[in-house]
């Protein structure tokens, strides 16, 4: 039994009362302190390799901290309506690939309007904490570094984000010159974390075999986050980051790199002629490199405490919410396939 001093401060021994029918001054004073209710005894399971497909929801309403959503009859062990999910997934993916098949240039618009999309989400979330990333210089600069990447090439990318910074320190030192430093980080993270990356799908769509790489690409992103969440709902035991991402497994991370390689392996055979063991390198790599993508965006919205981006999406979030992985995986696969796969 504690007991609650509502003078304030930690109560001496002296001030206790031997025994409940002891006389003392504070008698009247001491009170038995509330039980704190005992945490939920189920144990999570960790299944997904996704945190927007697999994140608890954590809130401090009646239903407590660290409750699984179970509010609509579509939503999955994943916690998200999944045909939504696969209904939008699709959507964007057969995007993606009308804008390489149909008309190349249509991709670099693709791309431009991702880019502006995830800008505007980043600044929205990094606002929560205290910055003021400026939007437009950002919006605009991301729209050059796209576009410097599609008519002038991957060193005019890192002029056009040399650009993009400076347009936002000199915006910003003309807004607001206090908080300086922290709106210059907030910039400086927008900048590279989404144009500048995107701008290396730009550069990988250029060849003549440009939409068979991005195809590839996307195709082991895709396995990567299909076989890790099936390895993780069926298999998953062990947490792979719990204090990053509750239900990323272990086991839902060799899915992942195994689905990844396998399929990488074949696609790269048939598409760009590259040998089985390249291909399969490929994939284990890109799988890699997309669940630290997904890790590093779920940290940064833990940070800002925040479940999504954006609700933009159905089943998804927010469109940064399915960029995370690929964000980081196209700048990779741009240099595995120069080496693996030179283009001409």
């Amino acid at each position: 039994m504690s007991y609650l001093d509502p003078r304030g401060g930690a109560p001496t021994p002296g001030d206790r009362p031997s025994s409940p029918d002891a006389p003392s001054p504070y008698a009247a004073y001491w009170a038995p302190a509330a039980e704190e209710p005992a945490a939920p005894a189920w144990d999570p399971p960790t299944a997904a390799t996704s945190t927007s497909e697999a994140e608890y929801e954590l809130t401090a309403g009646p239903r407590g901290k660290g409750k699984r959503r179970a509010d609509s009859k579509t939503s999955g062990r994943a916690g998200r309506n999944l045909p939504a999910a696969i209904a939008v997934g699709v959507g964007l993916g057969l995007t993606v690939l009308a804008s390489l098949i149909v008309w190349k240039p249509a991709f670099l618009g693709v791309i431009a309007a991702a880019a502006v999309v995830g800008i505007w989400e980043m600044v929205r979330a990094l606002r929560q904490a205290g910055a003021e990333p400026p939007m437009i210089p950002l919006i605009a600069g991301g729209l050059l570094m796209n576009g410097l990447a599609w008519f002038a090439g991957e060193d005019a990318v890192v002029v056009g984000l040399v650009v993009t910074v400076l347009a936002a320190i000199v915006w910003r030192l003309a807004d607001r010159p206090r908080e300086f430093r922290t709106d210059l980080r907030a910039s400086l993270l927008i900048a590279v974390y989404v144009p500048f990356l995107l701008s290396f799908a730009v550069l990988m769509a250029q060849p003549d075999d440009g939409a068979y790489r991005i195809l590839c690409i996307l195709v082991a992103v895709v396995l990567s986050d299909t076989g890790g969440y099936a390895a993780g709902v069926f298999l998953g035991k062990h947490p792979m980051a719990p204090a990053i991402s509750p239900k990323k497994s272990w086991e839902g991370f060799g899915g992942s790199v195994t689905a990844a390689a396998l399929g990488s392996g074949l696609m790269l055979y048939f598409l760009l002629d590259a040998a089985v063991g390249w291909g399969l390198l490929f994939g284990a790599v890109i799988a890699v490199v997309a669940v630290v993508g997904d890790l590093a965006e779920s940290m940064l919205k833990r940070d800002l405490g925040i479940k999504d981006m954006s609700q933009l999406l159905p089943g998804h979030g927010g469109l940064m919410d399915r960029l995370d992985s690929i964000l980081f995986a196209v700048p990779t696969a741009y240099l595995l396939l120069t080496l693996i796969a030179p283009p001409g």
